[in-house]
């Protein structure tokens, strides 16, 4: 720390070249944040620990083909199984096409399942008794400006009522919270009765089809032998099934998208190719500029390891500046897109997996791009250095 000084002077020995090196640095690990977080958002929504004694029941060959209703009496009979819901995809609307409603029909017992939704007893109350009654999550109602006793119409993508309209009135009747340890993103769902879905929808008889079985446990530790117990209830039918835990569901609706993980790691590493090979040049022009200079550093008595270690210290502090200001940027940036996504991407805050992540490999990188200039400068000849040679 005794030379700093020396390593900062040299740093910003020509202040432009460091500014832009610099600039390249924050915007490498600016994305870096920002895709990191996408890659969290997107692994995090089955990592509740909550869902662990939940199934989820789905067609076998489509999440959109349905599931005949009569199934739900059989699956209950299932040794281990304590509860079986049902609930439909919506795919609601408000407003505007850009104000997309992550919305669902679901069963009477659907919050008994779900212990992570949590509604007072009152709302609660009011949800049963109402027919057309919704409940929303906190953050999307925060989202639209909503409060209980609002009627908010929702106009569906798929679903027309059947009187053709596609637009749904329903009646907001109670704001939920999600419970500590709940899946990112719990709180931005609107949910109904399956109920009135059943009556209003023009493309379904009454109590005929469920979109998906949502299956609760006695115990988690049974969920392999319940998964294969309900899926032989329906073999060899034009309706077979799959079951699988919630966590697998949401790993493999993700994976329908693409493998997020690669897909983040293969930009990252393009990323960081390109910004090893440019702070890797300045490092070496610096180098090159000041030859004469370390010739004398050398001279005056500091030994081949302390200018290797300045060297090297420079390029390591080059990438601490730049990657803990992109860093920093990037706290600020992802909850200001989140909230601009409208709720659409749910994008965790930088943790501090991230930050650690970061700080390392600003350590790497600032290692690997001064080591050839450190290297060579620690084995400058002094009498050639000052000769020009």
């Amino acid at each position: 720390m005794k030379y700093l000084h020396l390593i900062w002077a040299a740093l910003f020995r020509r202040k432009a070249r460091t500014f832009f090196t610099l600039v390249s640095i924050l915007a490498a690990f600016l994305l870096f944040g920002m895709l990191d977080a996408t890659r969290s958002a997107f692994s995090s929504g089955g990592d509740s620990v909550i869902g662990v004694d939940r199934l989820l029941t789905t067609s076998r060959y489509s999440i959109i083909q349905s599931l005949p209703a009569s199934l739900s009496t059989r699956m209950q009979a299932v040794p281990g199984v304590k509860n079986v819901g049902y609930a439909n995809w919506f795919g609601g609307i408000y407003q505007d096409p850009k104000n997309f409603v992550l919305s669902f029909a679901v069963s009477d017992n659907y919050l008994d399942i779900y212990h992570e939704i949590v509604l007072p007893p009152e709302q609660r109350k009011a949800f049963e008794s109402t027919r057309t009654g919704a409940i929303v999550g906190e953050a999307l109602a925060k989202r639209y400006g909503w409060k209980v006793g609002d009627k908010i119409p929702l106009q569906s993508t798929i679903f027309p009522q059947r009187n053709g309209d596609k637009t749904w009135p329903f009646d907001l009747v109670g704001i939920y919270t999600p419970a500590k340890g709940a899946a990112n993103g719990t709180d931005q769902q609107f949910f109904f009765h399956h109920k009135y879905f059943e009556d209003a929808n023009a493309f379904q008889s009454v109590g005929t089809t469920v979109g998906w079985y949502v299956v609760q446990l006695t115990s988690a530790d049974k969920a392999d032998s319940v998964a294969k117990a309900i899926d032989a209830l329906s073999a060899n039918s034009d309706h077979e099934t799959k079951t699988q835990t919630e966590q697998a569901f949401n790993a493999s609706f993700v994976k329908q998208l693409g493998d997020i993980g690669l897909i983040v790691s293969a930009i990252m590493g393009a990323v960081f190719f390109t910004l090893i090979l440019l702070t890797g040049n300045t490092m070496a022009q610096a180098v090159r500029e000041r030859t004469n200079e370390l010739a004398v550093l050398k001279t005056i008595g500091f030994s081949s390891r302390s200018v290797l270690g300045m060297v090297l210290t420079e390029g390591i502090l080059l990438l601490l500046l730049g990657g803990i200001l992109g860093l920093a940027m990037a706290s600020v940036v992802v909850p200001i897109v989140a909230k601009g996504s409208g709720g659409m991407l749910n994008l965790p805050p930088l943790g501090m997996q991230t930050w650690v992540l970061g700080i390392v490999l600003m350590l790497v990188i600032g290692a690997l791009v001064g080591a050839l200039p450190a290297i060579r400068a620690m084995r400058l000849n002094i009498v050639d250095a000052l000769a020009g040679r």
